[in-house]
């Protein structure tokens, strides 16, 4: 069985920009599980993964011109809310780690089997009003 799974985010980063979503066909996921996982193509991927493999995280941008990261990666509450909060300020928390854009992460023990959990995908795109956008609605599967 393959112990590492790699989940590919392809984001319009100029779209995104401009309509201020990463929404509306601007973000578009996919990953390698043999399990044929669910909603390939969209922000509403659910990756079927098993406890103890490995989850790479790849953000890419179809413009090469701005930069983009994932800034970070936090599991939702079973109720959709987050343990941390969501930027009220963006511009105080942009990074200057841009270059970096894999994210890797375990998949725990304690996952129950069949349920989703879902994640929030924080992304860092440039500077600016609207360079921190994130998304609710990947998640990961225990098979």
């Amino acid at each position: 069985m393959e112990s590492k799974i790699s989940i590919f985010s392809v984001l319009d980063v100029i779209e995104s920009l401009s309509g201020g979503t990463l929404l509306n066909g601007n973000l578009c996921m996919m990953d390698n599980s043999p399990w044929g996982s669910l909603n390939q193509g969209t922000p509403n991927l659910c990756t079927l993964c098993y406890p103890g493999q490995t989850i790479n995280w790849t953000i890419l941008a179809i413009d090469l011109q701005t930069p983009v990261a994932i800034r970070k990666i936090s599991f939702l509450n079973q109720d959709g809310s987050s343990i941390d909060p969501i930027p009220t300020d963006p511009t105080e928390l942009e990074s200057d780690k841009l270059h970096l854009n894999v994210w890797s992460g375990i998949v725990p023990w304690y996952m129950i089997p069949g349920v989703e959990y879902r994640y929030r995908l924080e992304l860092q795109m440039y500077e600016g009003k609207n360079c921190l956008m994130y998304v609710d609605t990947p998640s990961l599967k225990r098979i």
